[in-house]
């Protein structure tokens, strides 16, 4: 315990990178599990849009897009984005929609503001396309 009181008194800005990592994780986690938008994984979203028909929503730039994405996944514009316009998809406000992202990150903030617009059944692929893609599931580039 000495040593490590010494190592942070010695290198104070390691220290403070350190406790900064450690707080944004616990609050990343503790987000996670507060949050009234839920995580998918992979085979979970595989399943919703074969059982239940979802509505995938791509978030991605349209060059990401055009690259590869979900079948049958709609793509917004950047500006619709920032706008908080998700008329593309009004008329699927029943339907369980999935949210997805490159890595996961970015679609839990879109997925509650589409909650907070009247969407009932949000939901956020877990990993975003690179789980997708880990998991060699299908991609359209069309």
């Amino acid at each position: 315990m000495d040593q490590l009181i010494e190592f942070a008194s010695n290198n104070i800005v390691l220290a403070g990178v350190w406790v900064a990592l450690v707080g944004m994780l616990i609050f990343s986690y503790v987000s996670g599990l507060t949050s009234s938008v839920k995580e998918l994984s992979t085979h979970e979203a595989t399943l919703l849009i074969n059982k239940e028909d979802a509505v995938v929503f791509d978030m991605r730039a349209a060059k990401d897009f055009n690259a590869g994405h979900i079948l049958g996944a709609r793509q917004i514009k950047p500006e619709e984005l920032r706008e908080k316009n998700f008329k593309k998809l009004e008329n699927s406000k029943d339907k369980p929609i999935i949210v997805v992202c490159a890595m996961g990150n970015q679609a839990r903030g879109t997925a509650s503001a589409m909650q907070k617009d009247g969407f009932a059944n949000v939901n956020v692929l877990k990993g975003g396309m690179n789980a997708w893609q880990s998991a060699n599931l299908p991609v359209s580039k069309k």
